[in-house]
This record gives C-alpha cells, sequence and structure tokens, in this order.
C-alpha cells in the first residue's frame, strides 16, 4: 500500500496555518469554526469530483478544463503556483505568500465575497479564479444543497457558500499540480479520484456524511432531517 498521502491531506496541510487563519477573517469567523469547516468541504468536494470522474466523459471534461483553466499542461511551471493563487484569491490582502496556497489566496478573496478576480492576479485565468462557476461544475445543480448542508452542519450559515467559492480555485489549482507532477492522463485522473471518493466515504466524519447526503444517503433525491441525522453524530469529534 502507498505511503502517499491521500488528496485530502495533502491539500488540508497546505491549507494549516496563515491560509485558514486568512480564510477566517475574511470570513468574519473563528479560526476554528473555519478550519473545521475547511475539513469537511475539502473531502466533500473532492469526493464529488471523484463521484462525476467516474464516467469517461466526466474524467475528460474534468482534464480538459484542468489544462484549459489551470495550466495543468506542458510539464511543470506551466500553471499558477498554489502559493501565489491562494494570496489573489483573497483580494489582495497580505500579498503574495511564498510556498504551499499562501500568495493565492488574495485574489480567490476578493473573487469570493464579491467581484471577480482582480487584474494582474498571476498566472491565473479569469475562469481558474471563478469560485461560483467552479462549483456549479463540481457540484452541479446540487450547488445550493452542498452549501446549506456544510453552513447548517458547521454553523458557517450562508458563510459557508462563500467558504466553498474561495476553496473550489484552490481544489482545481492543486488538482492541477497533480495532474502535472505525476503526469497524468484523463483516465489516471479519474481513476485517482474515485479513489479519492471511496477513501471519503469510508472514513466517515463530516465531510464523509456530507457527501453521502449530496449522493443521497436515503434515496429519495434531497436532502432532509433524515440525511441530516447520519451526518449530525460527526459535529461531536468525528474525523473530518
Amino acid at each position: 500500500m502507498s505511503a502517499t498521502p491521500s488528496m485530502v491531506d495533502e491539500l488540508l496541510a497546505q491549507l494549516q496555518g496563515a491560509p485558514i487563519q486568512q480564510m477566517a477573517q475574511s470570513l468574519g469567523q473563528s479560526e476554528a469554526q473555519t478550519e473545521q469547516a475547511v475539513k469537511a468541504a475539502v473531502p466533500m468536494m473532492l469526493g464529488a469530483l471523484g463521484n462525476n470522474a467516474q464516467s469517461a466523459g466526466g474524467a475528460s471534461a474534468l482534464f480538459e478544463a484542468l489544462q484549459r483553466d489551470h495550466g495543468a499542461a506542458g510539464g511543470a511551471g506551466a500553471g499558477p503556483d498554489l502559493g501565489g493563487l491562494l494570496g489573489s484569491l483573497l483580494g489582495g490582502g497580505g500579498g503574495a505568500q511564498s510556498g504551499g496556497l499562501g500568495g493565492m489566496l488574495g485574489s480567490v478573496l476578493g473573487g469570493a465575497l464579491g467581484g471577480g478576480a482582480p487584474a494582474g492576479a498571476g498566472a491565473a485565468s479569469p475562469a481558474a479564479m471563478d469560485g461560483a462557476s467552479i462549483l456549479g461544475h463540481i457540484f452541479g445543480d446540487q450547488q445550493d444543497q452542498a452549501s446549506a448542508s456544510l453552513g447548517q452542519a458547521t454553523g458557517l450559515g450562508a458563510n459557508a457558500g462563500n467558504l466553498l467559492k474561495m476553496l473550489a480555485p484552490l481544489v482545481m489549482s492543486f488538482l492541477a499540480q497533480r495532474v502535472m507532477s505525476g503526469g497524468l492522463n484523463s483516465s489516471q485522473l479519474g481513476n485517482a479520484l474515485g479513489q479519492e471518493k471511496d477513501q471519503v466515504q469510508q472514513q466517515g466524519g463530516l465531510g464523509g456524511g456530507l457527501l453521502g447526503s449530496l449522493l443521497d444517503q436515503n434515496g429519495d433525491g434531497k436532502l432532509d432531517v433524515s440525511d441530516l441525522m447520519k451526518i449530525g453524530g460527526s459535529l461531536l469529534g468525528g474525523k473530518r
């Protein structure tokens, strides 16, 4: 079994520290509550992408979007560094930071909380910074449900939608770097994300519960009280 960390674990590790602090400040939430919400949102998002990528068409569409908008083509250095993107996403506040997702977050916060990406946001294309549109591709017609269930489960309320808009470009740029560093094709990307989805569901916790609710745990096609009951226990100390 490979010792390579899961995508969820790797991305969450990059978001620790200053990135979560900046997101919390932008949302007006405590750092602890923002961290809890991020730990739920990231597996939900990667799991949803894994579900989408289980068809050849879904995997190809995601792969093409990563190549077109997020720099997952042309080898190392072809796309925006996650460090630069994080600074941009936060609206320029704090400036670029070195390493990890640090510098990219500034622009994302500006776009997520009103307005598009600021001019000069590194090598990131407007599509790469458009969190709302990316969420539409990740969740489809379940985007509002994803925001509402995350807001309910974490206490963020309407701010959950803003958090997801911040995270969406970071998730896509993270995947673009994974594609570049691993030399993945669309089929390999789909397989990797499918494994990630299975792992999220197996591990459970809040992130797995939220993903399960999107995939409709009771089979009635909507999130309701019986679905939320299956999520609620993880708020009291479950793993992500």
